[in-house]
Protein backbone atom coordinates (compact mmCIF):
# COMPACT_ATOMS: atom_id res chain seq x y z
CA UNK A 1 0.00 0.00 0.00
CA UNK A 2 1.03 3.76 -0.62
CA UNK A 3 2.68 5.27 2.49
CA UNK A 4 3.08 8.70 2.95
CA UNK A 5 4.31 11.14 5.52
CA UNK A 6 2.20 12.97 7.71
CA UNK A 7 3.91 16.00 10.32
CA UNK A 8 1.89 16.55 13.34
CA UNK A 9 3.08 19.80 14.91
CA UNK A 10 2.66 20.96 18.84
CA UNK A 11 0.81 24.35 18.83
CA UNK A 12 2.59 26.36 21.32
CA UNK A 13 1.11 26.47 24.88
CA UNK A 14 0.11 30.03 26.15
CA UNK A 15 2.26 29.69 28.89
CA UNK A 16 5.70 30.21 26.01
CA UNK A 17 8.35 31.51 28.20
CA UNK A 18 12.04 32.10 28.32
CA UNK A 19 12.67 30.76 31.72
CA UNK A 20 16.22 29.03 30.04
CA UNK A 21 15.02 26.09 32.38
CA UNK A 22 16.96 23.55 29.56
CA UNK A 23 20.78 22.53 30.25
CA UNK A 24 22.59 21.38 27.31
CA UNK A 25 20.36 23.72 24.98
CA UNK A 26 22.29 27.12 24.25
CA UNK A 27 19.91 29.19 23.22
CA UNK A 28 17.52 28.34 26.10
CA UNK A 29 20.08 29.45 28.34
CA UNK A 30 21.06 32.41 26.05
CA UNK A 31 17.64 33.59 26.62
CA UNK A 32 16.55 32.75 30.11
CA UNK A 33 14.68 35.50 32.13
CA UNK A 34 13.63 37.69 28.59
CA UNK A 35 10.08 38.53 28.11
CA UNK A 36 8.49 35.96 25.65
CA UNK A 37 5.96 36.32 23.07
CA UNK A 38 3.32 33.71 23.45
CA UNK A 39 0.75 34.88 20.43
CA UNK A 40 3.62 35.92 17.88
CA UNK A 41 5.45 31.82 18.71
CA UNK A 42 1.82 30.15 18.45
CA UNK A 43 0.88 32.23 15.37
CA UNK A 44 4.41 31.41 13.96
CA UNK A 45 4.19 27.40 14.24
CA UNK A 46 0.41 27.74 12.84
CA UNK A 47 1.90 29.41 9.82
CA UNK A 48 4.89 26.91 9.42
CA UNK A 49 2.05 23.93 9.76
CA UNK A 50 -0.44 26.10 7.01
CA UNK A 51 3.12 26.80 4.77
CA UNK A 52 3.98 23.00 5.08
CA UNK A 53 0.32 21.70 4.41
CA UNK A 54 -0.10 24.65 1.28
CA UNK A 55 2.66 23.05 -0.15
CA UNK A 56 0.66 19.51 -0.44
CA UNK A 57 1.98 17.48 2.66
CA UNK A 58 -0.54 16.25 4.86
CA UNK A 59 -0.31 18.46 8.47
CA UNK A 60 -1.76 17.92 11.77
CA UNK A 61 -1.46 18.86 15.11
CA UNK A 62 -1.00 18.43 18.98
CA UNK A 63 -2.50 20.60 21.62
CA UNK A 64 -0.32 22.17 23.89
CA UNK A 65 -0.57 20.70 27.70
CA UNK A 66 -2.18 22.24 29.83
CA UNK A 67 0.27 24.75 32.22
CA UNK A 68 0.56 25.77 34.71
CA UNK A 69 0.30 22.29 36.21
CA UNK A 70 -0.61 22.73 39.87
CA UNK A 71 -0.78 19.10 40.16
CA UNK A 72 3.23 18.75 39.66
CA UNK A 73 3.39 21.40 42.49
CA UNK A 74 1.09 19.42 44.75
CA UNK A 75 3.47 16.04 43.95
CA UNK A 76 6.23 18.08 45.50
CA UNK A 77 4.86 18.91 48.86
CA UNK A 78 2.75 22.57 48.08
CA UNK A 79 -0.45 22.37 49.66
CA UNK A 80 -4.26 24.53 48.76
CA UNK A 81 -5.84 25.74 46.20
CA UNK A 82 -4.26 26.04 42.87
CA UNK A 83 -3.91 29.82 42.77
CA UNK A 84 -2.09 29.14 46.38
CA UNK A 85 -0.25 26.81 45.31
CA UNK A 86 1.27 28.47 42.24
CA UNK A 87 1.80 31.75 44.85
CA UNK A 88 3.65 29.48 47.30
CA UNK A 89 5.86 27.80 44.24
CA UNK A 90 6.97 31.30 42.97
CA UNK A 91 7.86 32.83 46.37
CA UNK A 92 9.44 29.36 47.25
CA UNK A 93 11.03 28.12 44.49
CA UNK A 94 10.64 30.15 41.35
CA UNK A 95 12.24 28.10 39.38
CA UNK A 96 10.14 24.98 40.11
CA UNK A 97 6.94 27.08 39.13
CA UNK A 98 8.74 27.99 36.02
CA UNK A 99 9.09 24.04 35.19
CA UNK A 100 5.37 23.36 36.31
CA UNK A 101 4.47 26.14 33.56
CA UNK A 102 7.08 25.31 30.71
CA UNK A 103 5.31 24.67 26.83
CA UNK A 104 8.17 22.99 26.07
CA UNK A 105 6.09 20.36 24.58
CA UNK A 106 5.52 22.17 21.83
CA UNK A 107 8.79 20.33 20.48
CA UNK A 108 6.70 17.43 19.10
CA UNK A 109 9.92 15.50 17.97
CA UNK A 110 10.40 14.73 21.17
CA UNK A 111 7.46 13.40 21.68
CA UNK A 112 7.66 9.82 20.55
CA UNK A 113 9.36 7.67 18.47
CA UNK A 114 7.31 6.41 15.73
CA UNK A 115 7.64 2.94 13.52
CA UNK A 116 5.52 2.75 10.42
CA UNK A 117 3.34 -0.48 10.17
CA UNK A 118 5.35 -1.54 7.06
CA UNK A 119 8.50 -2.15 9.09
CA UNK A 120 7.26 -3.79 12.00
CA UNK A 121 6.45 -7.41 12.40
CA UNK A 122 3.02 -6.80 13.33
CA UNK A 123 2.47 -4.59 10.83
CA UNK A 124 0.78 -1.82 12.71
CA UNK A 125 2.13 1.44 13.37
CA UNK A 126 3.54 1.82 16.97
CA UNK A 127 4.45 4.43 19.17
CA UNK A 128 6.26 5.29 22.23
CA UNK A 129 6.01 8.21 24.11
CA UNK A 130 9.97 9.69 25.42
CA UNK A 131 10.45 9.23 28.92
CA UNK A 132 12.30 13.00 28.79
CA UNK A 133 13.88 12.37 31.70
CA UNK A 134 16.99 14.38 31.40
CA UNK A 135 15.18 17.48 31.98
CA UNK A 136 12.39 17.72 35.05
CA UNK A 137 10.24 20.15 33.22
CA UNK A 138 9.74 17.41 30.14
CA UNK A 139 10.13 14.90 32.51
CA UNK A 140 6.32 15.84 33.36
CA UNK A 141 5.14 15.03 29.95
CA UNK A 142 5.22 11.66 28.90
CA UNK A 143 1.86 10.36 30.37
CA UNK A 144 -0.14 13.79 29.03
CA UNK A 145 1.51 13.00 25.88
CA UNK A 146 0.70 9.50 25.72
CA UNK A 147 -3.12 10.26 26.22
CA UNK A 148 -3.24 12.73 23.49
CA UNK A 149 -1.40 10.24 21.23
CA UNK A 150 -4.32 8.05 21.77
CA UNK A 151 -6.87 10.03 21.12
CA UNK A 152 -5.16 10.95 17.64
CA UNK A 153 -4.78 7.53 16.76
CA UNK A 154 -7.21 5.73 18.35
CA UNK A 155 -8.00 2.86 16.28
CA UNK A 156 -6.07 -0.40 18.44
CA UNK A 157 -6.55 -2.48 15.01
CA UNK A 158 -3.90 -0.13 13.67
CA UNK A 159 -1.92 2.01 15.81
CA UNK A 160 0.45 0.00 19.31
CA UNK A 161 0.81 2.52 21.90
CA UNK A 162 3.41 1.53 24.02
CA UNK A 163 4.01 2.97 27.93
CA UNK A 164 7.40 5.31 28.14
CA UNK A 165 10.24 3.58 29.12
CA UNK A 166 11.19 3.43 32.74
CA UNK A 167 12.72 6.41 34.26
CA UNK A 168 16.15 5.71 34.73
CA UNK A 169 19.44 7.09 33.76
CA UNK A 170 19.99 3.90 31.39
CA UNK A 171 16.60 4.73 29.76
CA UNK A 172 16.75 7.67 28.50
CA UNK A 173 14.78 8.78 25.73
CA UNK A 174 14.24 11.94 23.96
CA UNK A 175 11.73 10.52 21.53
CA UNK A 176 12.01 11.29 17.54
CA UNK A 177 14.81 13.75 17.80
CA UNK A 178 17.57 11.18 17.66
CA UNK A 179 16.12 8.73 15.31
CA UNK A 180 15.72 8.82 11.67
CA UNK A 181 14.11 6.53 8.77
CA UNK A 182 16.12 6.59 5.06
CA UNK A 183 14.78 4.22 2.46
CA UNK A 184 15.86 3.50 -0.89
CA UNK A 185 14.66 0.75 -3.10
CA UNK A 186 17.89 -1.56 -1.84
CA UNK A 187 16.63 -1.05 1.84
CA UNK A 188 15.37 0.29 4.90
CA UNK A 189 17.45 1.48 7.63
CA UNK A 190 15.95 2.62 10.99
CA UNK A 191 19.06 5.34 12.11
CA UNK A 192 19.06 5.68 16.29
CA UNK A 193 21.48 7.86 17.17
CA UNK A 194 22.53 7.96 20.72
CA UNK A 195 24.45 10.06 23.22
CA UNK A 196 25.72 7.42 25.78
CA UNK A 197 25.76 3.73 26.44
CA UNK A 198 25.60 2.61 30.35
CA UNK A 199 27.01 -0.89 29.56
CA UNK A 200 30.03 0.89 28.29
CA UNK A 201 31.72 2.14 31.22
CA UNK A 202 34.60 4.57 30.58
CA UNK A 203 33.55 4.81 27.15
CA UNK A 204 33.05 8.00 24.96
CA UNK A 205 31.30 10.64 26.59
CA UNK A 206 30.08 14.20 26.56
CA UNK A 207 32.08 16.32 29.72
CA UNK A 208 30.31 19.52 29.85
CA UNK A 209 27.07 18.76 28.87
CA UNK A 210 24.64 15.33 29.64
CA UNK A 211 23.89 12.84 26.81
CA UNK A 212 19.87 12.81 27.04
CA UNK A 213 19.48 9.38 24.96
CA UNK A 214 21.24 6.07 25.69
CA UNK A 215 21.54 3.43 23.92
CA UNK A 216 19.81 1.25 25.95
CA UNK A 217 16.81 3.15 25.13
CA UNK A 218 16.92 3.43 21.53
CA UNK A 219 17.77 -0.58 21.24
CA UNK A 220 14.74 -1.26 23.84
CA UNK A 221 11.94 1.08 21.73
CA UNK A 222 13.27 -0.72 18.41
CA UNK A 223 12.74 -4.60 20.21
CA UNK A 224 9.37 -3.18 21.36
CA UNK A 225 8.55 -1.82 18.05
CA UNK A 226 9.07 -5.09 16.40
CA UNK A 227 11.59 -3.31 14.12
CA UNK A 228 14.60 -5.39 12.48
CA UNK A 229 16.66 -3.07 9.94
CA UNK A 230 18.27 -0.88 12.67
CA UNK A 231 21.74 0.83 13.18
CA UNK A 232 22.80 2.18 16.60
CA UNK A 233 25.30 5.01 16.16
CA UNK A 234 26.54 7.22 18.68
CA UNK A 235 26.61 11.22 18.49
CA UNK A 236 29.80 12.84 18.73
CA UNK A 237 30.56 14.04 22.30
CA UNK A 238 32.30 17.15 21.73
CA UNK A 239 29.18 17.98 19.30
CA UNK A 240 26.74 17.77 22.09
CA UNK A 241 29.35 19.36 24.26
CA UNK A 242 28.90 22.50 22.02
CA UNK A 243 25.10 22.38 22.35
CA UNK A 244 24.40 19.74 20.10
CA UNK A 245 22.26 18.17 22.39
CA UNK A 246 20.19 16.28 20.19
CA UNK A 247 20.75 14.40 16.73
CA UNK A 248 18.33 16.47 15.11
CA UNK A 249 20.76 19.46 15.73
CA UNK A 250 23.23 18.06 13.70
CA UNK A 251 21.62 15.80 10.97
CA UNK A 252 18.16 16.10 8.83
CA UNK A 253 17.67 12.68 6.90
CA UNK A 254 14.52 11.31 4.73
CA UNK A 255 13.71 8.75 2.13
CA UNK A 256 16.90 8.45 0.51
CA UNK A 257 18.78 11.38 1.45
CA UNK A 258 20.94 12.39 4.61
CA UNK A 259 22.09 15.62 5.18
CA UNK A 260 24.81 16.03 8.22
CA UNK A 261 27.60 17.64 9.95
CA UNK A 262 30.92 16.53 9.61
CA UNK A 263 31.09 16.07 13.20
CA UNK A 264 27.89 14.90 13.36
CA UNK A 265 28.55 10.90 14.65
CA UNK A 266 31.28 9.39 17.01
CA UNK A 267 32.93 7.69 13.79
CA UNK A 268 31.57 8.81 10.86
CA UNK A 269 33.18 7.13 8.11
CA UNK A 270 32.38 3.76 9.63
CA UNK A 271 28.54 4.84 9.74
CA UNK A 272 28.50 6.51 6.19
CA UNK A 273 30.00 3.46 5.10
CA UNK A 274 27.61 1.40 6.32
CA UNK A 275 24.47 3.70 5.47
CA UNK A 276 25.91 3.17 1.90
CA UNK A 277 26.48 -0.48 1.89
CA UNK A 278 22.62 -1.00 3.30
CA UNK A 279 20.77 1.51 1.53
CA UNK A 280 23.07 1.17 -1.84
CA UNK A 281 23.89 3.48 -4.73
CA UNK A 282 21.05 5.43 -4.22
CA UNK A 283 21.74 6.87 -1.02
CA UNK A 284 22.58 10.40 -0.99
CA UNK A 285 24.41 11.48 1.83
CA UNK A 286 25.27 15.44 2.22
CA UNK A 287 28.14 16.73 4.57
CA UNK A 288 28.61 19.82 5.64
CA UNK A 289 32.41 20.38 6.78
CA UNK A 290 33.25 21.99 9.84
CA UNK A 291 35.51 24.25 7.61
CA UNK A 292 32.25 25.41 6.15
CA UNK A 293 29.94 25.84 9.13
CA UNK A 294 31.27 24.89 12.50
CA UNK A 295 29.32 23.33 14.61
CA UNK A 296 28.94 26.47 17.13
CA UNK A 297 27.05 27.97 13.59
CA UNK A 298 25.08 24.59 13.17
CA UNK A 299 23.49 25.32 16.66
CA UNK A 300 23.34 29.20 16.05
CA UNK A 301 21.67 29.01 12.76
CA UNK A 302 20.19 25.23 13.49
CA UNK A 303 20.74 24.65 9.89
CA UNK A 304 19.72 20.69 10.45
CA UNK A 305 17.00 21.30 12.49
CA UNK A 306 15.25 22.34 9.22
CA UNK A 307 12.57 19.87 8.09
CA UNK A 308 13.09 18.21 5.47
CA UNK A 309 10.01 17.23 3.13
CA UNK A 310 10.58 14.37 0.00
CA UNK A 311 7.75 15.22 -2.50
CA UNK A 312 6.02 12.07 -4.69
CA UNK A 313 8.59 12.53 -7.55
CA UNK A 314 11.62 11.89 -5.13
CA UNK A 315 12.43 16.13 -4.89
CA UNK A 316 12.73 17.47 -1.74
CA UNK A 317 11.91 20.85 0.14
CA UNK A 318 14.35 22.31 3.07
CA UNK A 319 11.90 23.92 5.61
CA UNK A 320 14.44 26.26 6.95
CA UNK A 321 14.44 28.79 10.02
CA UNK A 322 15.40 32.36 9.13
CA UNK A 323 18.29 32.62 11.10
CA UNK A 324 19.60 30.43 8.08
CA UNK A 325 18.70 32.87 5.72
CA UNK A 326 20.44 35.26 7.48
CA UNK A 327 23.79 33.49 7.76
CA UNK A 328 25.74 33.82 4.36
CA UNK A 329 27.87 30.18 4.68
CA UNK A 330 24.88 28.68 5.23
CA UNK A 331 22.69 30.55 2.23
CA UNK A 332 25.86 29.15 0.25
CA UNK A 333 25.95 25.56 1.35
CA UNK A 334 21.73 25.72 0.94
CA UNK A 335 21.82 27.41 -2.63
CA UNK A 336 24.89 24.76 -3.57
CA UNK A 337 22.48 21.80 -2.71
CA UNK A 338 19.41 23.70 -4.68
CA UNK A 339 21.58 24.02 -8.16
CA UNK A 340 23.40 20.28 -7.86
CA UNK A 341 22.34 17.11 -8.29
CA UNK A 342 21.16 16.82 -4.21
CA UNK A 343 17.25 15.90 -4.27
CA UNK A 344 17.10 19.29 -2.21
CA UNK A 345 15.51 21.49 -5.19
CA UNK A 346 14.09 24.52 -2.80
CA UNK A 347 14.53 26.08 0.63
CA UNK A 348 11.52 27.66 2.10
CA UNK A 349 12.56 30.33 4.74
CA UNK A 350 10.06 30.20 8.03
CA UNK A 351 10.26 33.10 11.01
CA UNK A 352 10.20 30.61 14.20
CA UNK A 353 12.03 32.71 16.42
CA UNK A 354 10.10 32.93 19.62
CA UNK A 355 10.68 29.02 19.19
CA UNK A 356 14.36 29.51 17.94
CA UNK A 357 14.87 31.64 21.09
CA UNK A 358 14.41 28.49 23.48
CA UNK A 359 16.21 26.39 21.34
CA UNK A 360 13.67 24.82 18.98
CA UNK A 361 13.71 24.57 15.10
CA UNK A 362 11.20 23.92 12.16
CA UNK A 363 12.11 20.15 12.52
CA UNK A 364 11.57 20.31 16.77
CA UNK A 365 7.74 21.82 15.89
CA UNK A 366 6.70 18.65 14.15
CA UNK A 367 6.50 14.83 15.17
CA UNK A 368 6.98 12.73 11.25
CA UNK A 369 4.23 10.21 11.19
CA UNK A 370 4.86 7.52 8.54
CA UNK A 371 1.20 6.69 7.32
CA UNK A 372 -0.68 4.26 4.79
CA UNK A 373 -4.05 5.02 3.33
CA UNK A 374 -6.56 3.79 5.09
CA UNK A 375 -4.46 4.60 8.77
CA UNK A 376 -4.48 8.44 7.48
CA UNK A 377 -8.25 8.11 7.57
CA UNK A 378 -8.20 6.18 10.79
CA UNK A 379 -6.77 9.64 12.10
CA UNK A 380 -8.86 11.32 14.47
CA UNK A 381 -10.12 14.00 11.99
CA UNK A 382 -10.20 16.75 14.67
CA UNK A 383 -6.28 16.62 14.78
CA UNK A 384 -6.04 17.08 10.93
CA UNK A 385 -5.45 20.84 9.72
CA UNK A 386 -7.32 21.88 6.89
CA UNK A 387 -8.06 25.36 5.74
CA UNK A 388 -10.95 26.03 7.91
CA UNK A 389 -9.31 24.36 10.99
CA UNK A 390 -6.09 26.83 10.57
CA UNK A 391 -8.34 29.85 10.45
CA UNK A 392 -10.18 28.99 13.67
CA UNK A 393 -7.01 27.95 15.60
CA UNK A 394 -5.65 31.67 14.08
CA UNK A 395 -9.12 33.15 15.89
CA UNK A 396 -8.37 30.95 19.01
CA UNK A 397 -4.56 31.97 19.40
CA UNK A 398 -5.57 35.59 18.95
CA UNK A 399 -8.02 35.27 21.10
CA UNK A 400 -6.91 33.56 24.30
CA UNK A 401 -2.63 33.99 24.36
CA UNK A 402 -0.93 36.85 25.93
CA UNK A 403 0.80 38.85 23.51
CA UNK A 404 3.73 39.01 26.14
CA UNK A 405 4.81 36.69 29.19
CA UNK A 406 8.01 37.34 31.60
CA UNK A 407 8.68 34.50 33.74
CA UNK A 408 7.65 36.41 36.96
CA UNK A 409 3.76 36.06 35.32
CA UNK A 410 3.68 32.39 35.90
CA UNK A 411 1.79 32.38 39.13
CA UNK A 412 -0.07 35.56 38.13
CA UNK A 413 -4.29 34.31 38.32
CA UNK A 414 -5.45 35.80 34.93
CA UNK A 415 -2.53 33.27 33.44
CA UNK A 416 -3.96 30.32 35.49
CA UNK A 417 -7.47 31.50 34.51
CA UNK A 418 -6.80 32.49 30.60
CA UNK A 419 -4.99 29.02 29.69
CA UNK A 420 -7.94 26.89 31.38
CA UNK A 421 -10.15 28.17 29.11
CA UNK A 422 -8.25 28.42 26.31
CA UNK A 423 -7.72 24.73 26.96
CA UNK A 424 -11.31 23.94 27.50
CA UNK A 425 -12.23 26.06 24.20
CA UNK A 426 -10.00 24.07 22.22
CA UNK A 427 -11.28 20.72 23.04
CA UNK A 428 -14.72 21.76 21.76
CA UNK A 429 -13.27 23.24 18.94
CA UNK A 430 -11.42 19.84 18.26
CA UNK A 431 -14.45 17.75 18.94
CA UNK A 432 -13.35 15.74 22.15
CA UNK A 433 -15.62 14.86 25.04
CA UNK A 434 -15.32 16.73 27.94
CA UNK A 435 -13.60 13.53 29.69
CA UNK A 436 -11.33 13.33 27.18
Amino acid sequence: MPMREMNFDGLVGPTHNYAGLSFGNVASKDHGGQVSHPRAAALQGLAKMRAVAEMGFDQGFLPPLTRPAPSVLRALGFEGDDLSVLAAAAEEDPVLLAQASSASSMWTANAATISPSCDTVDGRLHLTPANLRAQFHRSIEPWETSHILELVFPDENLFTHHDPLPSADQYGDEGAANHTRLQTDTGTVHLFVYGVEYRRSGGPAPRRFPARQTREASEAIARMHGVKNTMFVQQNPDAIDQGVFHNDVISVGTGRALLYHEHAFLDGSRVLDELKERLGPNFIPLEVSQDALPVEACVSTYLFNSQLLEQPDGSMILVAPSECEADERVREICDKWCQGDSPVQQVVWMDVKESMRNGGGPACLRLRVPLEDHERAAVHPGFILTPERAGQLEAWITRWYPETLHPDDLAAPWLLDTTRQAMADLAELIGLDGGS
